[in-house]
């Protein structure tokens, strides 16, 4: 990421805040480089378990250049997709979970690494969320793609983690 990338990724991430500047502040002098923002205001995030976070996140950037932003946990065993407002709130979907209006979640800086979380795919500052109707779609076909390994004896292979680099 540029540096005005980073700084309007920033933006739009502390938006949310209920203080800002108060947040970017902070943000920027946290050892740890984290932030906690309420979801449901610009965007929700669905989290899926990382053994269908990475397939799901194959599809998606094979079907669209650049999907919303994308959040692993420490040890990558969750990722969180950035959705438009409301869709936590109307998902269905087992082993699925979803961060909408009354919850926060752990950001990281998008300029630097944090400790714990970090961003597969950063903010670019413009509001990019992810449809919730691909990502709905990319999620079966991960998953179907999944099942038939499995069927076949195999699983997701590991090597399958490397393409997806901090942005």
């Amino acid at each position: 990421m540029t540096g005005s990338e980073t700084r309007a990724a920033v933006e739009w991430l502390t938006s949310v805040a209920p203080d800002p500047g108060a947040c970017r502040w902070e943000w920027e002098r946290n050892p740890q480089g984290i932030a906690l923002l309420p979801a449901g205001k610009r965007w929700d995030v669905l989290i899926l378990p990382g053994e269908l976070g990475y397939p799901t996140l194959d599809v998606l950037t094979r079907l669209i250049d650049r999907p919303g932003p994308v959040l692993a946990d420490f040890g990558e065993s969750r990722m969180g997709f950035f959705v438009p407002p409301g869709t936590a709130s109307r998902w269905l979907g087992t082993g699925i979970r979803g961060a909408g209006p009354g919850t926060w979640i752990v950001v990281p800086h998008p300029g630097r690494a944090a400790g714990g979380v970090r961003w597969l795919i950063p903010p670019d500052g413009s509001g990019t969320l992810t449809d919730a109707g691909l990502l709905e779609l990319a999620m079966h076909e991960a998953a179907g793609a999944a099942a038939s390994r499995h069927d076949r004896g195999g699983g997701w292979p590991p090597e399958a983690r490397d393409g997806h680099e901090e942005g």
